[in-house]
This record gives C-alpha cells, structure tokens and sequence, in this order.
C-alpha cells in the first residue's frame, strides 16, 4: 500500500524535457492517468507479481502480472493501466477470465467476484507487445548494444509511467508493499533488477529467469529490468542500521574502470546518511548497475551511464569547477533514494520533493567533501538555470508535470531554507526527521511544508507560497539619504516576510525583517550600501 493516510535519463539525468505550460490543455487521458478516480480509489495495492520474457530479436515483450490488492469498498470495475501498442491477452480472477474495456491506456476491467471490505484479492493481467521500439526518446524498454556487440536492455520510465513497458495500477499515490520481479531473458545475458536476487532458473529453450524480489515498499516507475554482458563484484559498508550490502554491476569488459569510479558510492552513503538519516532499503541492498543511457534512480538499484566520468558527462553543472570532483550520477541518482523513492510524492505535480531535494543533496555532498562554503558555492552556481517561467509545483490529478526548475530552484529553495532556520544542527534534524516521519510513504508537498513550518518553528507559509507557487524572485530594495538607510521586499506575494542577513558598511552583518512596507537604519556613516547575503535566492535593486 506504501501510502498515508493525514511522484531522467530522466531526473534531470538526460536533456530535459519541454516544460509543461500552465495553458496546456489536459485531456480525458491526463485525468484517467493522474487522478485517484473511482476505478482505483476503492482498492489498495499490497503486491506485485511481475514476470516478463524479454525478446531482443524482435524487441518484444511476453508476460503477465498477478495483482494483490486489498478492498476498500465495494465496487465492480477496476483500473489497470497498460500503454499502446502493448495489448492485453487476458485478465483472469478465481480461475474465470474478465471482460474488459479500453479507454487510451486504461483498460476497465468488469468483476464477477464480489468485492467485499476487508477483503485481500488477487488478479492477473497476461499481456505482450513492442513497447518503446519507435518512441523518440527513450522509455519504457530500450533496446541498445553494447561496444562489442551484444544486446544491452534498459528500463526507464518515470516521465510516462511504469503502464508504458507493464500492466499496473500506474498512480504514485499507491505502491505495493513489496514486489517479485522475475525476468526471462536469452542467454548469456544477466538481468538484474531491484532488490535480492532469489533464484536463477536455466530454460530448455536457451533462455534463464532471473527472480529478484523487493521486501519494502516500492514506486512502480523505479520497478527496472537491466540485462546485458555484466560482471558482478560486492563490498558492505557499516552504516547507520548495521551492514548494508553493496552490489556493483558494471558491463564485463568496464569491471576495472568501474572499481575505480564507484568507489565514491561508499563516501556518498555516509555522507547521505549522516545528513538524512539511514539508506531506507537495507533489506534489498544498494546497487549501481551501468546502463546504455545516462541514468535513473531505480530503487536499490541505481542505473548508471555517466561514463565513468566526474561531473555530469564529464561537465559541472554549477560553472564553479565543484561538480568535477565528484559523478553525478552516483551523487544524484543515489539521493533519490531518500528523496524520491523513501518519501514519495503522491502527485507528479509535488515531484519537486523528488528533484529539488536530490538537487539540494547535490550542494551537501559538495559540503561532505570540500566544506560548507564550498556546497553553498556549488548551490548558488546552478541558478544560473532557474528560468522561473512556470512554478515549482503544477496542477494536480493529471499525471504530467515538468518543467527543469524543479531541480535548480527546488535546490536554492532549500538552501535558502537552511538561511531561514539559521540553525545548521536543526536543519540536520528537519531533514532527517522529514525521512524518519515519512518513511517510506507517499506525501504531498502541503505535508512537508507543514513539517518543515512545524519543526522549524517558523510560519513558512508565505515562503513556500512565494517559492513554489510563482514564479516572482523576492527582490530586496535599498535606498539610501545620508545616514539613513531604507529596504523593503517587492516582486512578492502578498504578505511575504522573510527575515535576511545583510551587511552593512561599518555596521558589520545583521538580520533584518523586511516588509512590502520601507523600513529603515540609521547608519554611522552616509551613503552605505548594503551587501545582501548571497545565500538567499533573491535579487537586490538599489537607486
């Protein structure tokens, strides 16, 4: 159920895509893809039984998936979601098979069983097809080669969904509480997926299956199949909740390069648990596992293509020279395991807890390794990618929301945050306590402004308004008659209050508590210009 009651490549991973706009028009689709509507509200995911045969020579897929759902009322018609050109063979429940009806990529399956509360049920959809042969970027199943020649198989969907390569409830309000992923593919390739490997079970036909199963719970985007020519080695870091085994499977022919690269898994580990609190997945383990394209944050087992490269594909983000001294896919990818996949949101349209918070966790890495300075310069380099065309957070209930400031503005939110608690040992504690709190559970953004307001002892409601619903950068104005120095905030929403450290000439640094309304100080000397602290993500406008 990995939900509560009171969401590249992708990640930023690849060239992001064309932000959604505000006057977009949304579709029947959208509704059926985003919302909990009636066809999904009445019923709970508890676990998914997923087994795929995987076919390279004609890029084509043949499985099914048993679904344990526990009900929550009454109701006859059930929403299971599987994208074109995959078809639907059968739907089968108490051993009778269902009728079933399509609308774009849902498909509404009528019960004959009584669905009574309380209940625990189980369904199974047996499906096939060629999903992402001709799509233009990839999703869903991407179909790729090796240097040598051999096949290399990926998955990655968190844009459009885990319905694009298999049949599921595709909602991230509602996760099953553990998962089996059995794979089938030819041999000699090896598949490796989320959590622990069970089983291998070699075939008559030239084929091997490949069983692995997630003990926790788990956001169906980040559910993966990776097969090509791997090799495997393994070390166990002693973290915060006893050993956690570390896995690493690079391509055969890069074991070597990857000793050499991976290593940084074991400082960011530490580091992410010092500031976050323990790895979430002790249970499945942690793994790294190289890929055809540049990575995603598959729970405990992170997709990896950055090329064995420092900085992302060998660039720095920020223009600070920060970024080189670390990959940031390992950096980025591996912190959506606390943010992203332990606290999830439930709502593709709050993903900015998701990217801005792996963003922010960027610039504390930075901090691990080279000091506090050093992470705030890493932070304050990446708004020169802030575009604020559109706000943080989108409309909600329609499965589609992106637009890139989720990542470098999510970021300097947050770091203008840790100004605003002005207390390093309490934002520690905030940002854990949001993992502690949230554990893995599905949350909305309302939810943990609430907690950060709450545990910070500050009314952040104007600032979350500011930040995440406009698109207005705070603008801090000055003028200055002699001795008398002026400042206000303008460019904000109504109400907006946040407290700022400038400095003052002769005054040395203060806080001030500007409103929409000038205030002023007497200062020791005339015509003093104030110097704003850069921390804050603001602009200044002096006379």
């Amino acid at each position: 159920m990995r939900h509560h009651t009171a969401l590249m490549l992708f990640s930023l991973a690849a060239a992001p895509a064309a932000a959604q706009t505000l006057d977009t028009v949304y579709t029947h689709a959208d509704t059926l893809r985003g919302s909990n509507g009636p066809a999904r509200a009445w019923w709970d995911a508890a676990f998914y039984d997923l087994h795929v045969r995987v076919n390279p020579a004609d890029s084509s897929v043949l499985g099914w998936n048993a679904i344990t759902y526990r009900v929550l009322q009454p109701a006859t018609v059930m929403q299971i979601d599987l994208q074109t050109p995959l078809e639907i063979d059968s739907i089968v429940q108490d051993m009778k098979k269902l009728s079933s009806r399509r609308d774009g990529d849902a498909c509404f399956v009528t019960l004959k069983a009584a669905q009574h509360a309380g209940a625990t049920k189980q369904l199974t959809v047996y499906y096939h097809g060629h999903p992402g042969r001709d799509r233009p970027r990839p999703a869903g199943f991407i179909w790729a080669h090796d240097s040598l020649g051999a096949p290399w198989i990926a998955t990655s969907d968190e844009g459009p969904g885990a319905s694009i390569w298999w049949p599921v409830k595709d909602y991230p309000g509602d996760e099953p509480d553990s998962q089996r992923i059995a794979i089938t593919v030819p041999d000699p390739l090896i598949d490796v997926s989320n959590g622990r490997l069970r089983g291998t079970t070699h075939n008559a036909d030239g084929t091997t299956t490949y069983e692995w199963f997630v003990a926790s719970p788990i956001n169906t985007y980040d559910v993966a199949v990776n097969a090509g020519s791997y090799t495997h080695y393994a070390d166990t870091l002693h973290g915060d909740s006893g050993a956690l085994s570390l896995d690493f499977w690079p391509i055969a022919y890069h074991a070597d390069t990857a000793k050499g690269q991976w290593k940084q898994a074991i400082s960011m580990l530490q580091c992410f648990e010092h500031w976050f609190g323990p790895y979430p997945w002790y249970r499945d383990g942690y793994k790294l596992i190289e890929q055809s394209y540049l990575g995603m944050e598959h729970q405990s087992g992170i997709a990896y293509g950055n090329r064995f490269l420092n900085g992302y594909l060998g660039r720095d983000l920020s223009g600070t020279g920060l970024g080189l001294s670390w990959d940031y896919i390992v950096i980025h990818e591996s912190a959506h395991e606390w943010f992203g996949n332990n606290v999830s949101a439930n709502d593709v349209a709050d993903q900015w807890i998701h990217e801005g918070f792996a963003t922010y966790a960027e610039g504390i890495y930075t901090e691990c390794r080279s000091g506090k300075t050093a992470g705030a310069a890493y932070l304050i380099g990446l708004r020169k990618g802030i575009q604020n065309r559109y706000p943080i957070i989108g409309p909600h209930g329609i499965g589609r929301w992106y637009t890139g400031d989720l990542y470098f503005k999510g970021a300097n939110v947050l770091h203008t945050l840790r100004q605003v608690v002005d207390d390093d040992a309490r934002w520690r504690e905030i940002l854990r306590g949001l993992n502690r709190t949230f554990w893995h559970q599905t949350v909305s953004s309302q939810e943990v402004e609430a907690y950060i307001s709450r545990e910070s002892g500050v009314d952040l409601g104007k600032f979350f308004e500011q930040y995440l619903r406009a698109t207005k950068v705070p603008e801090f104005d000055y003028k200055v008659d002699g001795t008398t120095l002026s400042y206000r905030w303008s460019n904000v929403v109504a109400g907006f209050d946040m407290p700022i450290r400038i400095q003052v000439p002769g005054m040395g640094t203060r806080l001030v508590r500007p409103t929409e309304t000038w205030q002023t100080i007497t200062a020791d000397r005339p015509n003093v210009i104030p110097i704003v602290d850069e921390n804050y993500y603001v602009t200044v406008k002096g006379p």
